[in-house]
């Protein structure tokens, strides 16, 4: 049974930092492109980062690019989204996703397993 487990999200003023972890267990997780997405209650999920296998590279979406930074640990089986300068808007639910597909890609459907997701809170 593959669980994914978000935490780290809290509350914090804007220009704050914030460091969630994801936890998997049950899957070959070197295997796995890992990702995090977002979502504001009414509003759909959206991508805002995603890792390769190895952790050689990474893709942001454009309104996070220079704040935020993803990494991984294969040996612990963790993906990390180090968040810096912190707006407001970035207020939603965080999730992170596994694929088995080596695509380092921003659509949904390309991820197989979600976890429950953490909140992030930025006041402004």
């Amino acid at each position: 049974q593959v669980q994914l487990v978000e935490s780290g999200g809290g509350l914090t003023q804007a220009g704050g930092s914030l460091r969630l972890s994801c936890a998997a267990s049950g899957l070959t997780f070197s295997g796995h492109t890992m990702a995090w997405f977002r979502q504001v209650s009414g509003e759909e999920r959206e991508f805002v980062a995603a890792i390769s296998w190895i952790g050689v590279a990474t893709y942001y979406t454009d309104s996070v690019k220079g704040r935020f930074t993803i990494s991984r640990d294969n040996a612990k089986k963790t993906v990390f989204l180090q968040m810096n300068s912190l707006k407001f808007e970035d207020t939603a639910v965080y999730y992170c996703a596994a694929s088995p597909s080596a695509v380092i890609g921003r659509k949904r459907d390309q991820y197989n397993y979600w976890g429950q997701g953490t909140q992030v809170t930025v006041s402004s």
